[in-house]
């Protein structure tokens, strides 16, 4: 069975870094575009970065450019996510997710509905 795990979340001051790793079980994640999302409470899971299955093609939200980096190793079907200069508005639960596979090889987009599989997420807490 298809599954996403989440791990390298914690608690940060701002300004600090962290990388979040996903990994992928039971599948050969260099099928499948990537999606890194966040969610708060009371707020909808926002797309926060994407990569195409190639690595050709990344995308990221104006707020998360500069200081985000996707990318991926499909031979260890792992992806990643390293967050530099955090801010406590990056709080939130962080998952990551896969397409259908619907995307081609080398797009990727951050609207939710593009993804089909998705992990249990990790907890990232910006504050001093």
């Amino acid at each position: 069975q298809l599954q996403l795990v989440e791990s390298g979340g914690g608690l940060v001051q701002p300004g600090g870094s962290l990388t979040l790793s996903c990994a992928a079980f039971a599948f050969n994640l260099g099928n499948y575009a990537v999606g890194w999302f966040r969610q708060t409470p009371g707020k909808e899971r926002e797309g926060v970065s994407c990569i195409s299955r190639n690595s050709e093609k990344t995308n990221y939200t104006e707020s998360e450019k500069g200081r985000f980096t996707i990318s991926r190793d499909n031979a260890k079907h792992m992806a990643y996510l390293q967050m530099n200069n955090l801010k406590p508005e990056d709080t939130g639960v962080y998952y990551c997710a896969v397409d259908g596979p619907t995307l081609q090889v080398s797009e990727c987009v951050l609207g939710r509905e593009n993804y089909n599989y998705w992990g249990q997420g990790t907890q990232v807490t910006v504050s001093s």
